[in-house]
């Protein structure tokens, strides 16, 4: 016999919708589990080829300075989605939170962030661009509070970074790895442009 949902009670409903569900497992054990819900996401590392940088976005996470003393965390441009193409809202959270204007989007996968307490599934996407397109501040959007830094870093102290667990968010890590395994040449240190 499959796993059932008996019922579900909310707890909390805000951005985010906390519920409990009653459950019923194979065997018949019957348990409550806490799910996250607040829809799908989308994120993309954008990178430019022929500079050999990409665009990363350091800000104040709540959560990870509760439970680490962090004061910001290092990641890609990401966002729940508002659209109903995944590399629609991929773009957008690019250009709201570092000011560059994507167009065609590598898809990576669609992933979820963690699935024994939350319901998210996020799009994962690599977006080529070249310098004419920084065409906005970026900075996130000033009625939401995010109050981003925009990071411009080297593709090989990206790589370097990850490799010494200083990349500590996941999807950045995934986007990170995933660049270096499609397109290794980008990460050759001889053939960087300036």
């Amino acid at each position: 016999m499959a796993p059932n949902i008996r019922g579900t009670r909310i707890v909390h409903d805000g951005w985010s919708r906390f519920l409990v569900a009653e459950v019923t497992m194979g065997d018949g054990t019957r348990l409550a589990r806490e799910i996250e819900d607040h829809g799908r996401a989308a994120a993309v590392l954008p990178y430019d080829p022929l500079r050999r940088v990409a665009l990363l976005v350091e800000q104040f996470r709540a959560p990870a300075f509760y439970a680490a003393g962090a004061t910001s965390v290092l990641e890609v441009p990401a966002g729940l989605l508002d659209e109903a193409e995944a590399d629609d809202g991929a773009r957008r959270e690019a250009f709201e939170e570092t000011g560059v204007r994507l167009g065609k989007l590598e898809f990576v996968t669609c992933a979820w962030s963690m699935p024994g307490i939350s319901t998210e599934q996020i799009d994962l996407f690599l977006g080529a661009y070249d310098a004419v397109d920084r065409v906005g501040p970026g900075g996130g959007l000033a009625g939401e509070h995010e109050d981003i830094t925009v990071r411009e870093l080297a593709l090989n102290e990206l790589a370097a970074m990850t490799d010494r667990g200083e990349i500590t968010d996941l999807k950045t890590m995934t986007l990170i790895l995933s660049l270096r395994l499609r397109h290794p040449d980008l990460f050759i240190s001889d053939k960087v442009v300036s």
